[in-house]
């Protein structure tokens, strides 16, 4: 049927959702809504300038620019203001993955670490830039920043691809000594766990420091080493972290350099121009805000969307369970964070921030604040629905039993039984010789098939004139 065009509730793939009231969120009236709407307004300076749509559609779509362009008017210094703002323009609802109960958080941080612009005895790790030979299928070479997912390449002479070096070949020095380095750094670790958090501050021998943030990766899926532990027995599940990553990796470096390996995926970075009290940046092009930036799977959500999660996570110690409700704004990603209540949690830089973040593997519970103009519930409302199926009664009246074509009753003589309107219960005459059986399926064969009711709502199709078919002439000379 030709429904008129209407708009469809959202889906997020994989995803599942229902609409929640603010008072069913626990810890929601309770949180700094001011922190929030703070780094809210910071993710709104790019949505307010966009002007097109986006290459790939997502659920949410362009729906946070309305909020957006309000907020970016808002100076707002109290807290229940924020909170009221959220309650006014936004709708919560429950999200997680389909059939699943519950999301999953992790943490990350930005790495502090020793370095020096130069190769020496004590730093001779190199940090390496993008190479100019290594394209990503469906972007360009003049990219800012290559995406974190896709077939990555390295070219050979005009014509030929082939995949590029993984983890093991570039440390054995693959792309040495092409003038790539943009500094170095004392051993592997440091730059694996750089790496693993997309960003890093150097702190120059020099007195300086250097910030390098994600440029580009070689095309390998990351390969969490902290899981190779596990399986290995090497380190218990439950006391899994970072920390115990990188004490492990001390203790037995030429272990660590075969597990390291196993990790086949590397990442290349690129400067830039922050100051030591610059937060990172995090994909969306805004500086990160520690505990209330959030890095989301970018294939499903939009950058800017508002997230309050709730938890208890090991924030104060290994074994705490702190109460973790916060309303979080999705401004980065990882190749990492797959899936609609998925989210690593950013907690700054240092040291402490690396503790608390290498220690989170939880479950927690998501709430996406999703704009009132993709409210779910009305777009639902304005949905056809199937007609109601006819009453017992009814059917049992109107029998929707299609006439006998049994061709043997043609051959015994059997007479066509006649027509039985809607409005009378005769039964129709037999023949004699017609036995028990026989009269049944005669009964059977004589009510008309009742048309089903036509589908609301009966739209008019609409007309289309005919093509014109031209007809071409011909002359024949003789």
């Amino acid at each position: 049927m030709p429904y008129p065009q209407l708009e469809f509730p959202f889906q997020i793939n994989g995803g599942q959702y229902a609409p929640a009231a603010w008072s069913e969120i626990a810890g929601w009236s309770e949180d700094d809504h001011l922190a929030a709407y703070k780094a809210f307004r910071v993710s709104c300076r790019p949505i307010s300038a966009q002007q097109k749509p986006p290459a790939d559609p997502k659920a949410l779509g362009t729906s946070l620019r309305d909020p957006c362009r309000i907020a970016r008017g808002l100076e707002l210094a109290d807290g229940a203001k924020a909170r009221a703002f959220f309650e006014e323009h936004f709708l919560p609802l429950r999200i997680s993955r389909l059939g699943e109960g519950e999301g999953f958080v992790t943490g990350y941080y930005e790495p502090i670490v020793d370095g020096s612009r130069t190769e020496n005895e004590v730093y001779k790790v190199p940090v390496y830039r993008r190479p100019s030979n290594l394209f990503v299928r469906g972007t360009t070479q003049s990219s800012a920043g290559l995406p974190n997912k896709g077939q990555v390449f390295r070219k050979i002479g005009r014509r030929k691809l082939v995949p590029y070096y993984d983890r093991a070949e570039i440390e054995d020095g693959a792309i040495a000594d092409r003038g790539l380095e943009i500094c170095w750094l004392k051993d592997q670790t440091d730059l694996l766990f750089s790496q693993i958090q997309g960003s890093a501050r150097v702190s120059l021998d020099d007195g300086s420091t250097v910030r390098i943030n994600y440029d580009a990766h070689n095309g390998y899926p990351y390969t969490p080493v902290g899981r190779i532990l596990i399986e290995r027995n090497i380190i218990p599940k439950d006391q899994m972290s970072m920390q115990k990553i990188r004490e492990w990796m001390e203790q037995n470096p030429n272990e660590a350099d075969e597990l390291r390996r196993q990790n086949k995926s590397y990442i290349f970075f690129r400067e830039v121009q922050l100051s030591d009290k610059d937060e990172a940046v995090g994909a969306q092009g805004v500086p990160l805000t520690p505990g209330r930036s959030i890095a989301v799977d970018k294939s499903l959500h939009v950058y800017g969307t508002p997230f309050f999660i709730e938890g208890e996570l090991p924030i104060e110690s290994e074994r705490s369970k702190t109460p973790f409700r916060r309303l979080m704004i999705a401004q980065d990603t990882g190749s990492a964070i797959v899936g609609p209540a998925r989210a690593d949690l950013y907690f700054g830089a240092g040291l402490e921030a690396g503790k608390v973040s290498g220690r989170l593997r939880h479950n927690a519970r998501f709430v996406i604040l999703v704009p009132k103009s993709l409210d779910p519930a009305a777009r639902g409302r304005k949905m056809p629905v199937p007609d109601e199926r006819p009453s017992e009664k009814i059917a049992k009246l109107f029998p929707q039993t299609a006439p006998s074509k049994d061709p043997s009753r043609e051959q015994k003589g059997i007479e066509k039984p006649s027509d039985v309107t809607a409005g009378t219960n005769i039964k129709p005459a037999t023949t004699p010789a017609a036995g028990p059986s026989q009269a049944a399926a005669i009964q059977a064969a004589v009510a008309k098939p009742v048309p089903l009711p036509e589908p609301r709502p009966k739209v008019e199709a609409v007309s289309v004139k005919p093509h014109q078919r031209h007809l071409r002439r011909y002359r024949h000379r003789r």
